[in-house]
């Protein structure tokens, strides 16, 4: 909905009649994320603790895995109560593992909430940057192509994220 809202707003700015001295352009964030350090080491922390994590959820199926095994290997040798009680130990195991899971994967989990704390800091620096460089180059709107917002034509010479970039202080090495 805010994404055509925002289209909408655009659509109408262009039809009015005190709109023609605006001016526009667009940054890809995707393109100046890829060229920050601060992303690139963000990332890694990422990808490190996403391992971690997996390997520690791979470590309880493993364990799940193998109290099943043994209740069937010893299935003959229990008695009712045995089995019931086994049985519920692995249900335990099973909830446990599920919990664990959505804690650290889930929406609202120690990934979602890492990322976010390590992306907000950069996601601030851009938006600083861009803003400045909006008020520099006297530009009204300025669009990042990587969003939502759906841009079906774009001319080169209207992307500022190479200004973004020189304002973050990153040089783009050729």
């Amino acid at each position: 909905m805010a994404k055509y809202t925002v289209f909408l707003f655009f659509v109408f700015a262009l039809l009015c009649q005190n709109s023609f001295g605006q001016r526009f352009a667009y940054i890809d964030s995707e393109v100046i994320l890829k060229k920050m350090p601060a992303y690139r080491d963000a990332e890694n922390e990422l990808a490190s603790l996403t391992k971690q994590w997996e390997q520690e959820v791979k470590g309880k199926q493993s364990e799940l895995l193998t109290m099943r095994q043994k209740l069937e290997t010893e299935l003959v040798l229990l008695t009712p109560e045995m089995k019931k009680e086994r049985e519920a130990e692995i249900q335990d195991k099973e909830k446990q593992i599920s919990t664990r899971q959505s804690e650290l994967f889930g929406y609202d989990g120690a990934l979602f909430k890492k990322r976010s704390e390590l992306m907000r800091p950069i996601q601030d620096k851009i938006l600083a940057a861009a803003r400045k460089v909006a008020k520099e180059k006297k530009i009204n709107f300025i669009f990042d192509k990587a969003s939502d917002l759906h841009m079906i034509y774009y001319d080169a010479s209207y992307n500022y994220s190479d200004y973004v970039l020189e304002e973050l202080g990153i040089v783009e090495q050729k």
